[in-house]
């Protein structure tokens, strides 16, 4: 079967039933679907009668906030595919419930295929329910004009990866100093303004599931901090994040997709406090497992400047069940970066004068800071590697080309009795005093950048040259 860009699953089976049923049913969705694939909730509908199904409420209980961390779990196993869970239909307890939407609600990736786990009783793919399904999508969402549609039939005794059971609560709300007790069923109030905040770099599941429970709670605004500045300082592989434009157009396109009927205010987070330090017109604040302090401090910096409190809804951490040895366990950007080392970020710059298959990497670095055990990786993937320590050695032995002019700025008594060079009578010479390292300098430099360029012309036939960086 055909693989689109993107998708629309329309789910129908109560939350109870269809939370153990997930996992069978993102893979077959997955193997259709290869870009994006948004989830719309219909718990209940039925596509077999006669006339055309409509949208309709879906009251926001706990149950359902958990159900949607549930499934940004289950999608954690299909990396590559981009799920948002559509929250135009749900509605939490509240007085001021927003205007019904009355047109069709444009997304970022148009689908070009609908599926749904509604399934008829002969396990068909019995059209008219398949013509009620895209009259359905078609009413509530933009989509492509050749619009496919496809009734799946997941088989659920595959052993697919098992999800947690929906009886753990995944969020809890906490007002400032102790947990209010909370029933699955119990209804989610809803706020006129709140806030999330966060770096939001490589938008993943665990930032969805805080951002979706975000748009939930609020009913007009969502004032959205991201991070930047001196706030990425202590970031893991600070150089391999977004730009922050890059990251505000992400974030942008995914909370237009998922609640267009709000206000999102996206600002740079430049202190932990940010707007939900000073905004009085704000009512709750989002926050992880990790981010759960600031938020009391947040709520302690309100209280000192007059202000009250905000509600806090505690998130907890999506746990990454696929992560390496020396990753976090939670899913997280920093994990994402570090999967990212060693990968070509972008084409080398054009340089005729070199031959078009050999690579020169520059290796340095403090002693003792694993220059030598990253050579030895490379040199066992082919690189040729020149060392510059031993061009030093070279350099200084006795009738090298450094022994003479070092012998003679520096005197014999930096001569072992045998006449070689006592490079740690020599370090200690130089490396208190700028005028005589600058001397040792300016005499090795020269030398061991000739003995270097000797080697690379040896090497011209490699495909890479590792120049490893320390010759003193």
């Amino acid at each position: 079967m055909a693989v689109f860009r993107s998708g629309l699953l329309v789910l129908t089976t109560p939350l109870a039933s269809l939370a153990p049923r997930l996992a069978p049913i993102l893979t077959s969705a997955s193997r259709l679907v290869n870009h994006t694939l948004y989830v719309h909730l219909q718990p209940g509908m039925s596509l077999e009668g006669p006339a055309q199904p409509q949208s309709s409420p879906v009251q926001v209980t706990f149950e359902v906030l958990d159900f949607i961390t549930h499934l940004y779990t289950g999608a954690e196993v299909h990396r590559d595919l981009d799920v948002r869970i559509l929250l135009t239909n749900m509605r939490t307890k509240s007085a001021f419930l927003p205007p019904q939407p009355t047109s069709v609600q444009n997304l970022a990736h148009p689908p070009e295929v609908v599926l749904t786990d509604f399934q008829t009783l002969d396990g068909s793919q019995y059209n008219p329910v398949k013509q009620q399904l895209e009259r359905y999508a078609t009413s509530c969402y933009s989509c492509c004009p050749r619009l496919a549609s496809v009734l799946l039939y997941p088989d659920y005794g595959t052993g697919e990866l098992p999800m947690e059971p929906m009886d753990v609560p995944l969020l809890s709300t906490i007002r400032p100093a102790s947990p209010v007790a909370r029933s699955p069923k119990q209804p989610v109030r809803g706020y006129q303004r709140g806030a999330v905040g966060g770096t939001f770099d490589r938008l993943h599941n665990a930032h969805k599931v805080l951002l979706s429970v975000a748009c939930i709670l609020a009913q007009e605004q969502l004032v959205v901090g991201v991070a930047d500045k001196d706030l990425l300082k202590s970031k893991v592989l600070p150089e391999l994040l977004q730009p922050y434009a890059e990251r505000v157009e992400h974030l942008s396109e995914f909370l237009v997709d998922i609640k267009p009927s709000l206000t999102f205010d996206i600002i740079p987070l430049l202190d932990p406090y940010g707007p939900a330090g000073s905004d009085p017109s704000l009512e709750f604040l989002v926050v992880s497992e990790e981010t759960y302090r600031g938020g009391m401090a947040v709520n302690r910096f309100r209280l000192e400047n007059g202000l009250e409190e905000l509600a806090l809804y505690q998130i907890q951490l999506l746990q990454d069940l696929s992560r390496k040895e020396n990753e976090e366990d939670k899913v997280s950007s920093s994990s994402f970066r570090q999967r990212m080392l060693g990968k070509l970020l972008r084409p080398p710059h054009n340089r005729p004068e070199l031959p078009p298959s050999l690579y020169v990497i520059g290796l340095t670095g403090i002693s003792g800071s694993g220059k030598s055990s990253v050579a030895k990786r490379l040199k066992d993937l082919g690189a040729f590697v020149i060392d510059s320590d031993q061009l030093g050695h070279r350099a200084y032995a006795p009738g090298g080309p450094a022994y003479q002019p070092v012998v003679e700025a520096f005197g014999t008594d930096v001569l072992h009795k045998d006449g070689i060079i006592n490079r740690k009578v020599l370090g200690s010479r130089v490396f208190g005093n700028k005028k005589q390292l600058k001397i040792l300098t300016d005499i090795m430099w020269p030398v061991i950048a000739e003995l270097a360029r000797e080697e690379m012309d040896r090497a011209v036939t490699e495909d890479c040259i590792l120049l490893s960086w320390n010759p003193f």
